[in-house]
């Protein structure tokens, strides 16, 4: 699912496409994708583009007439930018937005259709679709702290709940725990002052560094390659390899559809993560620590 750096790099390459410009068309390929009726889609056609916003992960476009297109990208949602007039990807496409300059292509993998699209008017009714999550770069440390332990969860959820933190998500909130160096499943209310600390300004840093990465990867083109596996990541898809800070080998937790990556060396003492379904699967047998890990691998 594109996160803060994804949607902020798709906001940095629309603003000079489409910002002054006015809508030509909508068209739109499949019904599954808008979820909203009142106004119709048709009600932004001849509107002009006034500006760009991010609400947590959704993507928005401000129109006159008080119109916003509001996106959605879920899991596998990507935009493109192709010539005037192109035509919708057959399997993949899901809407053509066309201006006098090109197309905005939203296409979605897969067959599982999870990305939508609302429209809505008025900024009271936009309001409804922001899910509450704190502004992480624009907060100080009291703000991200309150959020931090509104509710006790575990770190790993907490960065990744829309109403606590947003545009935060699976594969940056590993690389942000990495970075603070806590484990996954510590608890928000077992934080002590330096480590709520060092959590705050890993949020700060790994996803404004990532943020410049990424536009300065793209350039002036249009991202083709948005993904939640990147070179360069510490931990997040290198389960197995070495920890680019202390070697250790990277492990993961998976849980329901998603996982959590973590260095056993920088950020649980040298403690293996029990898996729940290699737990289960191995009981007594389940090694507790990256030596033991490694005995068995010898064995």
């Amino acid at each position: 699912m594109p996160e803060l750096p994804d949607v902020e790099l798709y906001l940095h390459a629309l603003r000079p496409r489409i910002v002054g410009h006015v809508v030509r068309r909508a068209r739109l390929a499949t019904p599954f994708l808008l979820r909203s009726i009142d106004p119709p889609l048709s009600a932004v056609e001849g509107c002009r583009v006034l500006g760009l916003r991010r609400l947590g992960k959704r993507v928005v476009i401000d129109l006159e007439e008080d119109l916003f297109l509001v996106f959605h990208l879920m899991i596998a949602g990507r935009f493109r930018w192709r010539p005037p007039a192109a035509s919708l990807p057959g399997k993949v496409g899901l809407l053509a937005v066309d201006f006098d300059a090109g197309t905005l292509l939203l296409t979605e993998a897969g067959s599982t259709r999870r990305a939508s699209l609302h429209v809505v008017a008025g900024l009271t009714a936009l309001a409804g679709h922001d899910p509450g999550g704190l502004d992480v770069l624009g907060a100080d440390v009291p703000a991200f702290v309150s959020a931090l332990t509104a509710e006790r969860h575990t770190l790993k959820r907490a960065l990744t709940d829309p109403r606590l933190f947003g545009g935060i998500g699976n594969a940056y909130s590993d690389e942000i725990l990495h970075a603070a160096r806590l484990s996954p499943f510590k608890l928000t209310d077992a934080l002590n002052p330096d480590e709520q600390r060092r959590l705050f300004d890993a949020v700060r840093s790994v996803l404004a560094a990532w943020t410049q990465t990424l536009r300065e990867e793209a350039g002036d083109g249009f991202p083709e390659k948005v993904t939640a596996f990147r070179d360069g990541m510490a931990v997040h898809g290198r389960y197995g390899k070495p920890c680019p800070r202390c070697g250790s080998a990277v492990q993961r937790v998976v849980y329901a559809s998603n996982e959590a990556n973590y260095c056993p060396g920088c950020q649980t003492g040298g403690r293996l993560l029990a898996d729940r379904a290699l737990s289960r699967l191995l009981k007594d047998d389940w090694p507790a620590t990256l030596e033991d890990l490694e005995r068995r691998k010898r064995g």
